[in-house]
């Protein structure tokens, strides 16, 4: 199948990046064709112009900004998201690659006064996320997982209506040891390599 992994850290030495490349390896290990794109190291620019929200309910004119990008989803059967939770959801990169880039009339159909939202990007089949959060486990339930429900929920019901979903995190990444890191290292590998 066609991976797309989409990376949002900053720091090209960080332990997002480990697991970015342990995730690539994964999926190819698996036989997949993989394609990655990095958010920070790309430039992306996340934040949405006002000129470009004046035609975000435009047709055609929409997709003009991020066309390279919308490509990319529209080629993936399986899309991956590998990030750090940030104050319990995803780094403000990430948020806004998904409003500037999953605009309506390509990834969903706009809502009438009869039919609700549909999903436009069919194409995917498979959605995971692989994160680190600072916070426990009961706190990050507590709080709600906001990049969980985000992805998870939010985008999954724009993919085919069979998709399959998966998150692995690693928390109270603050407090981590290297043994620790090495467990999640070998746990991503693990899910990610039967995706």
């Amino acid at each position: 199948m066609r991976a797309l992994v989409v990376f949002a850290h900053p720091v090209p030495e960080s332990f997002g990046a480990a697991l970015r490349d342990i995730t690539v390896e994964a999926l190819r290990r698996s036989g997949h064709e993989v394609k990655l794109l990095d958010l920070y190291a790309s430039g992306f620019d996340p934040v949405m112009r006002a000129d470009e929200r004046r035609v975000y309910n435009d047709p055609g004119v929409n997709e003009l900004p991020v066309a390279d990008h919308l490509a990319l989803i529209k080629w993936c059967e399986i899309l991956v998201f590998v990030y750090p939770t940030w104050w319990y959801g995803p780094p403000a990169m990430l948020k806004g690659w998904l409003e500037r880039v999953w605009v309506p009339h390509v990834t969903f159909v706009m809502p009438t006064a009869t039919h609700g939202p549909r999903p436009g990007m069919t194409n995917i089949r498979k959605l995971s996320v692989v994160t680190t959060c600072g916070a426990s486990w009961m706190l990050s339930k507590f709080v709600g997982e906001p990049g969980r429900r985000i992805l998870l929920r939010g985008i999954r019901t724009l993919c085919h209506p069979l998709c399959r979903t998966s998150y692995t995190a690693h928390y109270k990444m603050d407090s981590s040891t290297p043994e620790s890191r090495a467990r999640y290292l070998q746990k991503v590998s693990r899910k990610i390599g039967k995706l």
